[in-house]
């Protein structure tokens, strides 16, 4: 069957936080795009309760308002410091009403596979149409295809992913153990101290726990004042440490493994409770698992415990199953992209959201989707400046801060620092837009 000729437009993958801003910024400069959704509302990750959505009952943010919202739509006065997934998503709704987006966006559709077409890509959709758009933005996130490691033995409990965990009825009077320091980790690990008739946490290393409020303020946004300030990456390390020690304690104080590496070259864990339910026995430290057995789990350093429920907060693999890898410059286990963003060869093909920020994420994305914007625009109206982008995001991965070395593991594979990278995207900007 011959494509449906759909070269006037751009073709926007995901109408979650990433493809809702890549759409509104390409409309700001005339630049026709369908936005292609799977579920039947906006939202993506937020969407709490869909088939796709990793949010559970409880979620917050843990980055506040300001760090968090678009560049040009901000966050209701009402909402608190951190809002909860249902005030995110209505923010997103809120933002989709008005740049009046929904006009863009077919619901219910899945995209199947997306492959070059000389000048053009050809966009499958599950209806069994093909589309063949001017480009295509991959905007369908990466915290949606649970990672799970694997151990040696079975389990004969209930084991599930933390994108699978919804609500605490099944850790209710249940020994839980939980794998995985993130920060979904430690929510969901709180969160059975809180029910659970004992709660062991599973960690490969030790790890810096930071609060979410100091001195009445949101952390982040302290942290932020640092960073504007210019102050070197050493003396705000060295205050950092010593005020987290001051407000939550050392957490080897508390049992806990030693830090195998600096303050920020991990992704931040951000929670305020944490050390509190460590120190009250509601959570016990273990370190990695070594073998599961039956109704037990064998832990590296000879112990084992009775287990009821085992959740793996382990993250999540980058993935894209409609698009070969071949596509995205793929190497070393994910996309090898100018800022994440730009393909050094295609001209037409993009990711927005592709980023694991120290911070909120929606503000970065929306400036990723106004220098993605202004490239296609000036690739009509500007050929000049287009050749000189081209030229410039044919090396992959350059212009990103290099001043923090994250720890080698896979779950810094899209970490970025949002100072100097939000500052690279809004050069970037400025540049395109003279």
């Amino acid at each position: 069957m011959q494509p449906l000729d759909y070269t006037a437009k751009y073709c926007v993958v995901g109408a979650g936080s990433s493809g809702l801003t890549a759409a509104k910024n390409l409309v700001a400069l005339d630049i026709d795009c369908d936005v292609i959704e799977r579920e039947d509302d906006v939202g993506g990750n937020w969407y709490y309760g869909r088939p796709n959505s990793s949010v559970y009952k409880s979620t917050h943010l843990i980055s506040s308002k300001p760090g968090t919202e678009y560049t040009d739509f901000p966050m209701p006065a009402e909402y608190p410091d951190y809002p909860s997934h249902h005030q995110a998503w209505e923010y997103l709704r809120s933002y989709a009403r008005a740049f009046d987006l929904y006009r863009l966006i077919q619901f219910n559709t899945s995209v199947v596979s997306i492959t070059p077409a000389g000048e053009h890509w050809d966009v499958a959709l599950d209806s069994g149409a093909t589309r063949r758009y001017r480009g295509v933005i991959i905007a369908n996130g990466h915290n949606w295809d649970p990672k799970i490691p694997h151990y040696p033995g079975h389990f004969d409990g209930l084991a599930l992913h933390s994108a699978e965990y919804k609500t605490p009825d099944v850790l209710l009077d249940k020994r839980v153990l939980v794998v995985g320091a993130g920060n979904s980790g430690c929510d969901i690990a709180v969160e059975a101290a809180q029910n659970a008739a004992q709660t062991f946490h599973s960690t490969r290393r030790g790890y810096w726990y930071a609060p979410k409020f100091v001195l009445g303020k949101p952390a982040d946004q302290i942290a932020e004042a640092g960073l504007k300030l210019r102050v070197p990456l050493a003396l705000r390390r060295a205050f950092n440490v010593a005020l987290i020690k001051l407000i939550l304690g050392d957490p080897t104080k508390y049992g806990l493994p030693k830090p195998d590496h600096k303050f920020y070259e991990t992704h931040p864990i951000v929670n305020s409770q944490m050390l509190y339910y460590i120190g009250h026995g509601e959570i016990t430290a273990k370190p990695d698992v070594r073998e599961l057995r039956g109704d037990r789990v064998a832990f590296v350093d000879g112990s084992e415990e009775q287990i009821d429920v085992l959740i793996y907060a382990t993250g999540f693999k980058i993935s894209f199953p409609f698009i070969d890898t071949q596509y995205l410059n793929w190497r070393d286990g994910r996309p090898q992209l100018y800022m994440n963003i730009f393909h050094p060869e295609y001209d037409n093909l993009f990711v927005a959201g592709l980023i694991q920020p120290d911070s909120g994420q929606w503000g970065l994305v929306d400036y990723q989707a106004q220098v993605i914007a202004r490239f296609i625009h000036a690739q009509r109206h500007d050929p000049t400046k287009a050749a000189e982008f081209r030229r410039r995001k044919a090396t992959p991965r350059v212009e990103m801060d290099h001043s923090i070395k994250y720890v080698n593991s896979t779950r810094h594979y899209l970490e970025v620092e949002h100072f100097s990278y939000r500052n690279g995207l809004k050069k970037l900007i400025r540049q395109l837009a003279r």
